[in-house]
């Protein structure tokens, strides 16, 4: 996992061939008025979806992980804190390999992301979004898919 802010993105150019890709949509685009939705970067193999949603109590969601997609979550407004996870031996309670994701409820050690702010999820890194800072408030994010060859 990885934790950092849009200035210091050139450091993870080298993690994916798409990295570029995503940073420089974060960079040109103007983010407050991109609608919801997915955006096509280059097909399949990096694209975005921007989202809406207002943070919620840890203890009402769950954490995921994934097969064949790194994540990159960047805060466009707001602030959530991401619960996340080392995937060792946690089992899953539901598993779908064709949408790209495996859910659990584990332990999971929290940090705050800020607007401005990103992380990048591996394969190996559980992750729970959406918990609620202080109080429930309105986030807007987006997340890059970038797939894993």
């Amino acid at each position: 996992m990885v934790l950092d802010t849009l200035e210091n993105s050139t450091t993870y150019l080298g993690l994916h061939k798409k990295a570029t890709a995503a940073f420089q949509f974060l960079k040109e685009k103007n983010l407050q008025e991109l609608a919801e939705g997915t955006y096509e970067i280059d097909g399949k193999d990096c694209f975005a979806i921007v989202m809406s949603y207002t943070t919620k109590p840890k203890s009402e969601g769950f954490s995921e992980a994934h097969f064949n997609y790194i994540d990159i979550q960047y805060i466009i407004s707001g602030a959530e804190k991401i619960g996340t996870a080392i995937l060792k031996n946690q089992q899953p309670f539901e598993v779908n390999k064709e949408k790209d994701y495996a859910f659990f409820t584990c332990e999971t050690e929290d940090f705050t992301l800020n607007e401005g702010s990103f992380a990048i999820f591996f394969p190996q890194d559980i992750h729970q979004t959406c918990i609620v800072v202080e109080t429930p408030k309105p986030l807007k994010k987006v997340v890059f898919k970038l797939k894993i060859d």
